[in-house]
């Protein structure tokens, strides 16, 4: 596909927006064929615009774009429909998923799979409607989102064998993951203390123990550190500062 061809009618869902000129937007859109990109969005901050109600996260979208340099011009927007957006602290953990994924994909790199998970996570997250928030899992649903985009993006980490040796994972034994190697029995070493109770469930796919869940929650937190480096994560600290549930 040449770089100024005109795509039409792509799904995609706004990550994030922030003021071009006096009247437009720059919206930063993850697609399902073409990955991130990032769309000017012209006159979408004047009040009579049809684009000024569309221009926000978690609303499906159908999305037309031209242009040849890596900001492209927003040509059309037309709301898709079939899910709900996510409300109270579901809303903050989509917030979350958005920045993991302004932060962790590169602009043009499609990820088709990790399109339809996104569009799972959020039909997941905005599943609960009643006065207890408590019945929507969000911990699991966060964990197993983060453990299938570090491997969709290329840093997928193995669990159910040891780094080096590739003995198999033993569940009443201690471990220790380091980002770059994986799980070690040497307990002194740096890294992120782990059970390899939870390393198993982690490989299998499996957030129902809680123990599995505060372990996984730290070793999610240390390898998605270690691939954005220094820079925190904005909504993380949010998530940690108003509710009791921080990714």
């Amino acid at each position: 596909m040449s770089t100024d061809a005109r795509i039409n009618n792509e799904p995609g869902f706004v990550l994030h927006t922030y003021p071009f000129k006096e009247t437009s937007v720059v919206a930063e859109i993850f697609t399902r064929g073409h990955g991130r990109v990032a769309l000017i969005a012209r006159g979408a901050r004047r009040p009579a615009s049809s684009l000024r109600g569309l221009m926000q996260p978690f609303t499906p979208l159908l999305l037309s774009w031209f242009g040849k340099h890596e900001l492209k011009t927003l040509h059309a927007a037309e709301w898709q429909g079939g899910i709900n957006a996510p409300q109270g602290r579901g809303l903050m953990c989509g917030f979350y998923l958005n920045e993991l994924l302004l932060r962790m994909l590169a602009r043009g790199d499609p990820h088709e799979a990790l399109y339809d998970r996104y569009t799972e996570t959020l039909a997941l997250l905005a599943g609960e409607r009643g006065d207890d928030e408590r019945a929507v899992p969000f911990e699991r649903i966060l964990r197993r989102f983060e453990k299938n985009l570090l491997a969709d993006i290329g840093y997928g980490a193995t669990f159910d064998v040891e780094a080096g040796s590739h003995a198999p994972i033993e569940p009443g034994v201690r471990y220790v993951f380091q980002p770059e190697r994986g799980a070690v029995r040497e307990t002194d070493q740096p890294g992120c203390p782990v059970s390899g109770r939870t390393l198993l469930d982690l490989a299998a796919d499996r957030f129902d123990d809680s123990a599995t869940l505060v372990e996984a929650k730290a070793l999610m937190r240390s390898l998605i550190n270690h691939t954005l480096g220094a820079k925190p994560l904005y909504t993380r600290q949010l998530l940690r500062e108003l509710t009791d549930l921080s990714p």
